[in-house]
């Protein structure tokens, strides 16, 4: 495919402000030309030491029609102290900088409450989004995830309590961004909240960002599962990302369109292409504005599921000449509400693309001599790994043949090609060790330290404890609760 240049995107951010799309409207579930930009982690002052660009409140971002839902990152523990949960807003609202409910782990950010009103008052939504990489976001049975419905029900969205993070505000729903552990148990969550949700006198949203591989490790059976209202597919940090959009083998979006229309449970679901919203803001996957608005409109010409786009985070964005706004521009040319047609194609393969266009099955892994192991890490089962990335296992050098998660070089699944034994002892220590950030991260920087669980709670514990101040936090996504 040929790429037209389209002139000045960035030139015409004030056709958003000025020409006349300044009414207020609510929130359209069935349009497609929406808008979802994160909000929480300052994912800017995680790579950046200017702070003047670093995560405003949410208020800055509601103050024109760019942005239609806002989800904020993270709730990052479910069962914390006294049992409650606990929310992370990096240098808005956080436990070291905050005060928290006693007996408990759980920021009071009441002052957040004028914000997400503000937000709400102009026609857009705002979620809370659960998981993180780091985050203890699981469940040990059924009725302690209904349980846990219930309690965020009381706490962020309909219902009531005396301990209400943001106030008097009341969300309008929830956001599913499990990356690691157990999804066990996760749909009986869902059908609980659903179940007060149906009953309520408002309109609530239930939403997920599984990662652009069909199916998606974590969250794929949830979602066939249950009913979801819209799904942010992250289409960046693998293989399937935005930068592949011209590979055929790669680019996926058919795949959950067709996941949309044959296998959910909602058939009116929205999918959207989730996107960096700046080079700094994923390890890859970012197209500039122009490209960017050739893929939004083939893809929606030919995909009736396509609800708009996902973007990490509204800091980058805003950093980056009103990335956000530039898009914006591009979805609501030729957008609008539309309803779903179920389609009578088959369910999505759940095949990983191969390097070749001609063959349809994964090679085999024979060994091919000696390895020289002299600086590479080795394999750890709580990173993603991208084709061509090496590591050592077993005494040996392996490459990643494609996109690998949670399985080890050797294994009957032949993710990984046996390079020979290694020829040097020279192997990268894991204390010292660095891996390349893959689908895991949002905001991650290009190179982080692998850490145990335990070892990041801890590392987080320590940099917390010497601030003096309001400072950048980035939520690693890296190692797993």
């Amino acid at each position: 495919m040929v790429f037209l240049k389209t002139p000045s995107l960035l030139s015409l951010l004030g056709l958003l402000l000025t020409s006349g799309i300044t009414q207020t409207l609510a929130f359209d579930n069935n349009r497609n030309d929406n808008l979802a930009v994160y909000w929480g982690q300052n994912s800017y002052g995680a790579t950046h030491s200017d702070s003047a660009n670093w995560q405003k409140r949410l208020s800055t971002y509601c103050q024109d029609n760019a942005i239609d839902a806002f989800p904020i990152a993270f709730m990052n523990v479910f069962f914390g102290a006294g049992g409650v949960p606990s929310i992370d807003l990096a240098n808005i609202c956080n436990v070291n900088d905050n005060s928290v409910f006693p007996g408990t782990q759980l920021a009071d950010c009441s002052f957040l409450a004028s914000d997400i009103q503000t937000c709400q008052s102009k026609g857009k939504i705002v979620t809370l989004s659960l998981g993180g990489a780091t985050g203890a976001a699981g469940f040990t049975s059924d009725s302690q995830a209904s349980s846990f419905a219930d309690t965020l029900w009381n706490l962020f969205l309909g219902g009531s309590s005396s301990t209400r993070p943001f106030g008097s505000a009341v969300l309008d729903g929830i956001d599913l961004d499990i990356e690691g552990g157990s999804t066990a148990h996760f749909d009986v969550f869902v059908n609980r909240l659903r179940s007060h949700m149906n009953g309520a006198s408002k309109k609530y949203y239930v939403t997920a960002a599984p990662q652009c591989p069909y199916p998606d490790a974590y969250l794929g059976s949830v979602l066939n599962a249950v009913g979801f209202d819209a799904v942010y597919v992250q289409f960046y940090n693998n293989y399937c990302g935005l930068t592949n959009f011209n590979n055929p083998n790669a680019w996926n979006f058919g795949q959950w369109d067709t996941w949309a229309k044959t296998v959910s449970p909602n058939k009116n679901v929205k999918i959207y292409i989730g996107a960096p919203a700046s080079t700094t803001a994923a390890g890859s996957g970012y197209v500039d504005a122009n490209t960017f608005s050739n893929i939004i409109k083939t893809t929606r010409s030919q995909y009736s599921s396509f609800g708009g786009v996902m973007m990490w985070d509204a800091s980058q964005a805003y950093a980056n000449n009103r990335y956000d706004a530039a898009i914006k521009n591009v979805l609501l040319n030729g957008g609008g509400s539309v309803t779903t047609v179920p389609s009578t194609s088959n369910p999505p393969s759940t095949t990983p693309p191969s390097s070749s266009s001609s063959s349809t099955s994964k090679p085999s892994t024979p060994t091919t001599g000696p390895g020289n192991c002299s600086g590479v890490n080795s394999w750890v089962s709580n990173v993603a790994y991208n084709g061509g990335d090496k590591v050592v296992y077993g005494g040996h050098l392996w490459t990643a043949k494609w996109w690998s998660y949670g399985t080890a070089p050797g294994g009957a699944a032949g993710d990984w090609q046996d390079n020979g034994a290694c020829t040097t002892a020279k192997v990268a220590s894991f204390a010292a060790q660095t891996a390349k950030p893959h689908y895991e991260s949002k905001s991650v920087p290009t190179a982080v330290p692998v850490q145990t669980p335990v070892e990041a709670l801890r590392s987080k514990s320590a940099a917390a404890a010497k601030q003096t101040g309001k400072t950048a936090r980035n939520e690693s996504r890296f190692a797993r609760e």
